[in-house]
Formats: C-alpha cells, sequence, structure tokens
C-alpha cells in the first residue's frame, strides 16, 4: 500500500522547488527537500530494497529528501504506481524494474521533468534523459568474501543459493566463486536458483539438499539459506546486508552494498538540475565506498591468517586500481 504524507504548504514549496531544478532552474531553491518516491516488488525488509531504503530514510533525515514509498508493488501493477508518484508531484522516483522494464521506460517518457532512478539489468537510453540505471555491483567486496569461503570450507564444497540468474545476481555469484578459488582451486560449487526474490522457504529447502550432498559453506544470496546452515551446523556467507547477529555462529563474512554513493549522486544532480539518462553502476565499486566486507565480529580470530593477508591485499589493490575483479554476467553452474 502507498504510504502517503497530507499536503502541506512546505510539501508543495518543496515540491515547486524539485521541478524546478529537473527543468534547470537556480541553485537557490536546492535546499528544499527533493520530493521523492521509493516503488518496490517486494517489502523493504529484503536484502536487496533494504539498502535502498536505508540510504532513503538518511537522505531524509539530514532533509535532501522528502522520502514516501511502496512495497510489495506487483510488476504488472509497477507502471500505475509510477504513474500515480508522478501524478503527486514526486520529483525523484526510485525502485527496480527488472521485470517492467518496458512498462517503466514508457512511463518516464510520459514524465520528462521527473527524474527516475532504478535497478535495471539493461543500461540507460540517450533519448530517454530522465531515466537512470544502477545495479548492485558489489563484485569486489564478494570476491574477498569467496576468498574467506575458500579458507573455511573443509569438504571442499560449497553451495550457492540465488534467486535468478540475472546479471546482478551472477556476477556476485562469479566474483565470489573466483575468490574461494584462488584460496583453494580444487574448490567444487552446486548452484541453484529459487526462481524467486523472497521465498525463504525455498530457499532454505534448496540449502538442506546441497547439505545433504555434502557442502559445508552455503553462499547466502538469499534470505532462507542461512536458516539452513544454522540448523546444520555448517557456516554461510552473507549477500547485501550483515546478518551475523542473527546468526553468530553461522555467517563468517558478507558483502555489504552501501546505496548511499549512489542515490547522493542522484540527489546532488537533482539539486544542481543537471539529471540526465546514465548507468550508476560505478558508485557501487568498493573505491566509491559502495561496497565493504562485514566485519568478522564472532568469526575473529577464526579464519586462517593466509586468507586475512590475501583479502587485505586484494582490498588494498582493488582500491589502488591495481587488480580489477572481473565482471562475469554469464549464468553460473555448478562444477
Amino acid at each position: 500500500m502507498m504510504k502517503t504524507k497530507n499536503l502541506s504548504r512546505r510539501h508543495f514549496m518543496a515540491t515547486t522547488a524539485a521541478t524546478s531544478l529537473i527543468l534547470g532552474a537556480g541553485r537557490a531553491m536546492a535546499a528544499e527537500p527533493i520530493k521523492t518516491a521509493g516503488i518496490y516488488t517486494v517489502p523493504v525488509e529484503q536484502q536487496w530494497v533494504s539498502r535502498i531504503h536505508k540510504a532513503a530514510l538518511a537522505a531524509q533525515g539530514r532533509g535532501d529528501i522528502d522520502y514516501s514509498f511502496s512495497e510489495n508493488v506487483s510488476n504488472t501493477d509497477y507502471a500505475r504506481v509510477m504513474r500515480e508518484y508522478a501524478e503527486a508531484g514526486n520529483t525523484l522516483i526510485i525502485g527496480e524494474v527488472f521485470g517492467a522494464e518496458q512498462e517503466a521506460r514508457e512511463v518516464a517518457a510520459e514524465y520528462p521533468n521527473v527524474a527516475f532512478l532504478m535497478g535495471s539489468s539493461f543500461k540507460e537510453d540517450a533519448a530517454l534523459s530522465n531515466f537512470s540505471v544502477f545495479d548492485n555491483y558489489i563484485q569486489d567486496a564478494s570476491y574477498l568474501s569467496g576468498i574467506i569461503a575458500g579458507a573455511m570450507t573443509e569438504s571442499g564444497n560449497i553451495g550457492m543459493v540465488g534467486g535468478f540468474p540475472i546479471p546482478e545476481v551472477n556476477r556476485l555469484m562469479h566474483a565470489f566463486m573466483a575468490g574461494a578459488l584462488e584460496m583453494n582451486p580444487d574448490i567444487k560449487f552446486q548452484v541453484s536458483f529459487i526462481g524467486s526474490w523472497f521465498d525463504p522457504p525455498k530457499a532454505k529447502e534448496t540449502a538442506f539438499a546441497m547439505i545433504e550432498n555434502g557442502v559445508d559453506v552455503l553462499y547466502a544470496e538469499r534470505f532462507g539459506v542461512s536458516d539452513a546452515a544454522q540448523e546444520k551446523g555448517i557456516l554461510a556467507i552473507g549477500n547485501v546486508i550483515d546478518t551475523q547477529a542473527d546468526y553468530p555462529e553461522t555467517i563468517v563474512a558478507s558483502a555489504i552494498w552501501h546505496f548511499e554513493p549512489t542515490l547522493d549522486k542522484a540527489i546532488a544532480e537533482v539539486q544542481a538540475g543537471s539529471f540526465s539518462a546514465g548507468d550508476y553502476g560505478a558508485y557501487s565499486f568498493m573505491n566509491e565506498g559502495g561496497t565493504s566486507l562485514a566485519p568478522l565480529g564472532t568469526f575473529d580470530g577464526k579464519v586462517p591468517a593466509a586468507a586475512l593477508a590475501l583479502v587485505a591485499q586484494r582490498e588494498a589493490e582493488i582500491r589502488s586500481g591495481a587488480f580489477s575483479v572481473t565482471i562475469n554476467d554469464n549464468e553460473p553452474s555448478s562444477s
């Protein structure tokens, strides 16, 4: 359900100011919060969306945006919700259109004075100047978490459970696998996709099957995987968020996504009246502050020193540009 606020004089002025900025008006009115809407196809508690939501709340807290959002929006209803928010005076709309790419771009074309920043598997189109794309290119931290997984497995058998084999999932899995193989070239992988972004029971059952087949470390791309690992007493590597507090004896490390650099760049462009079609993916890279490896926490002192030394070396090289993690968007397969 759409969360709305009463239209006050202040909100009206914010809307007017943000609209003027999109049109290229002067910076004098930029101090007014930009009326911003988030549209999400899953609950805001879901890993990926939670990071967008967190960044938006932070931007609202410092007065940059006036934020409302809708969650659990179906792909078939996405275009309608986009139009409602555009008609309501929002001048920055964020979300994820992986299942509604064409419809979303058609709506954006109808509202050229609204800036759209959308998670997408496709690139920007110069002909649609108000529609920018992003994705969580957190392969840098995924690679580092793979090094740790490669050091922690005893069976040399790692299971990987993902939602869908789309580029933003595939690249993280490949980076994780590459990191694990650098640590231990003999590791084998079991890879499976559950066909859902939010189905913890199915993810858990898939993980159980992998455990029965000999894995002792799981890559938890979806909710539910860590529950299976915890119940069976094996280890897991987290993705996008840090859930070690919930699984203190299970989650060894996690590749964290920080959406703040992506959103902050879009806010600055809207404030300057210079928002245009672009690919914001690079703002998820480690050297932009878009990703990091979560602290080891309860596993401090339990990860082999050789792995930690390699993580430190590779992280320094990634930040300096001396080492680049390969971006492979192809569907991964079991080995």
